[in-house]
């Protein structure tokens, strides 16, 4: 009885001092996965349309960036923005780099989805590959930036410290 009784204190103890989790990080991130990777694209522009959830969710877009929003009268727009929030915000999260292959492939599915109702199925679903390998090229080089930038920040900090 008197070992039962050390070890329930002992996880007790264990669960005490692990480390918390702030239920705002927890739920902003589940909200960020949703809008990005599980609701419809229709849901998602309905929700950035009324800003829907957490105040630190970050709307901004734009749009295409420097490629046209509608190239061949294919309309990505929706997939570029849902596409940008999932960029700007996985950022703010601190979780871009291990999400990016996630995001982008996500993007090239929601302008598959799109090429379904256009009527030149498949010269929409090649436009839509040049702009998914585009992204990942353009994302890759920004993501090795960012990196940099943290590197070096850290740097700056650690001699703060010294």
């Amino acid at each position: 009885m008197k070992s039962t009784l050390l070890a329930i204190i002992g996880f007790a103890s264990l669960a005490l001092s692990a480390p918390t989790v702030d239920p705002r990080q927890s739920s902003l991130e589940e909200i960020t996965d949703s809008y990005v990777f599980s609701i419809s694209i229709s849901e998602f522009n309905s929700n950035r349309n009324g800003q829907v959830g957490p105040a630190e969710l970050d709307w901004n877009s734009d749009g295409c960036s420097s490629s046209p929003d509608n190239p061949f009268g294919f309309d990505f727009k929706d997939s570029c923005n849902r596409h940008d929030f999932g960029y700007r915000n996985f950022k703010k999260q601190s979780r871009f780099e291990a999400n990016k292959a996630r995001i982008d492939s996500n993007f090239k599915q929601d302008m598959f989805n799109q090429c379904q109702n256009e009527r030149f199925k498949e010269a929409c679903r090649a436009t839509a590959t040049i702009y998914y390998e585009a992204v990942k090229a353009f994302g890759r080089k920004r993501a090795a930036e960012i990196r940099e930038a943290r590197r070096a920040a850290e740097e700056m900090e650690a001699k703060e410290t010294e």
